[in-house]
């Protein structure tokens, strides 16, 4: 006969240990990942109710260098990115986003202004945005928002008109590198690290963070392949060091969402995580960017964290671009886009694939644009073009003796690698027309202003790996 439950040890036992791990969690953190996201749980409808919002904030991370495919969330089989897969998973993931530009400067003048390259006129090493633009923190500031910007990569300083409708715009400063941090690109010249950046965004917030902001983060260690010991992971190659480095960037802003989530700031702000170009490992023979427009050097990523959790997140598989990213964002915010530009709001396409639904239409063009000499003084522009239509990607590059003129098809070459220009002529001269009439567009301002660069700034750009001449 067994005992009356009072008379058994076992349940005590068992009580008095419960007592125990309930005392212990309040006087030890329990770190799990992810135990900064306290977001509540949302829906699409919440989403479409953010431009009631008065309270509103948006963050918008620019990870310099970033490719799409090096992520979990896109594919990639190693562990380099577990905070920004979490936000994908619980927010809106754009599958298919293209750059603009393989160099910082012409990319993000098309982030920002939501034209082609043709069109901002910001093709080469002098040319400044012009006054006339409407940049997106010049909108944001009208309508009430705090705006500043931190920003670690030369390209977009003030002096190349980046600053616009910032109230604070200012490059971090350079503190000496932390021992344990290792730095794999042998053309590195500045000192400090995307820390530096986070700091003087986390004193922002302390100081001023309670009245409605807009703050923009550019961020450069994944650029220079910097990273500490703790995010060694991967190998010691120049492709393992950039996979090491996104892992630290990551754990940096792993850090960044902690402070948020502890300062209350995850609830009411909006989080765009976005690229302006990615990089080549010898795919066709080149290393680096900023030489041509290939799938390595232009297919990114893009990321908003909504402030509540999507449960399942929303994956948008159209193709989307760099221009289209303000459209959204002000989209959502319940404010319009400068009039006449190339990129257009994406919020139909979330919705749409929310519901498990395809878009329909004609697929969509997009346009990536690099001048090829845009770093050599002495020289005539020289430019290569991508156009990008459903599978299809077109490619010219021009060169002295003649252009060189190719076609992928990502159905059955994902890597785009196979030129199927002679056996598809039909496509390759349709692209090709589109190409045609893309380069043929001004400048909506008229050409861009220019200024001249001394010596001492040239030699900074070098130091971060640019080749001007």
């Amino acid at each position: 006969m067994s005992k009356p439950l009072l008379e058994k040890r076992w349940p005590w036992v068992v009580a008095a240990g419960a007592i125990v791990l309930a005392f212990l969690s309040t006087v030890v953190e329990v770190r799990l990942p992810g135990h900064w996201d306290r977001r509540p749980r949302g829906s699409i409808e919440d989403l479409l109710r953010l431009r009631e919002r008065g309270d509103l904030n948006v963050l918008f991370i620019l990870i310099d260098t970033l490719r799409a495919d090096r992520l979990g969330s896109y594919g990639y089989e190693r562990d380099t990115s577990p905070t920004l897969d979490r936000l994908a998973r619980s927010g809106v993931r754009f599958e298919r986003q293209l750059a603009q530009s393989s160099w910082t400067k012409g990319s993000m003048a098309s982030l920002w202004t939501g034209l082609y390259p043709a069109r901002t006129g910001i093709t080469r090493y002098d040319d400044v945005i012009p006054d006339a633009a409407r940049m997106p923190a010049e909108i944001l500031r009208q309508a009430g928002f705090q705006t500043i910007g931190v920003y670690r990569n030369g390209w977009v300083a003030p002096t190349f008109g980046f600053d616009q409708g910032f109230e604070v715009y200012q490059h971090p400063g350079s503190a000496p590198l932390p021992e344990d941090v290792r730095v794999q690109n042998p053309t590195l010249g500045q000192k400090g690290t995307d820390e530096g950046g986070f700091e003087a965004a986390a004193e922002f917030l302390r100081v001023d963070g309670r009245r409605r902001w807009f703050l923009y983060l550019h961020l450069m260690d994944l650029h220079e392949y910097l990273y500490d010991e703790q995010s060694a992971l991967f190998g010691s190659s120049y492709s393992d060091s950039y996979d090491n480095s996104i892992r630290w960037i990551d754990g940096l802003l792993e850090s960044f969402l902690e402070l948020l989530s502890e300062q209350g700031y995850l609830e009411n702000t909006l989080i765009v995580v976005a690229s302006d170009h990615g990089e080549d490992f010898l795919e066709r023979g080149f290393e680096g960017h900023g030489r041509k427009v290939y799938r390595e050097s232009t297919e990114v990523p893009l990321l908003l964290s909504l402030p509540f959790r999507l449960d399942p997140g929303v994956v948008v598989s159209a193709r989307t671009r760099n221009v289209d990213i303000w459209p959204t964002v002000l989209d959502l915010l319940g404010l319009a886009p400068p009039e006449g530009i190339d990129g257009r709001s994406r919020l139909p396409e979330i919705l749409a694939s929310a519901k498990g639904e395809t878009s329909d239409g004609d697929p969509e063009i997009a346009i990536a644009h690099l001048d090829q000499t845009w770093g050599q003084r002495s020289r005539e522009p020289q430019p290569t073009v991508a156009v990008v239509e459903d599978t299809y990607r077109y490619v010219r590059v021009d060169q002295p003796g003649g252009a060189i003129e190719q076609l992928f098809d990502r159905r059955d070459d994902p890597r785009e690698l196979r030129d199927r220009a002679v056996d598809d002529p039909e496509t390759l001269a349709r692209l090709s027309a589109v190409a045609d009439r893309y380069l043929a567009e001004p400048p909506v301002w008229g050409e861009p202003p220019k200024r001249e660069i001394g010596e001492l700034e040239l030699n900074l750009l070098r130091a971060i790996g640019y080749v001007v001449e």
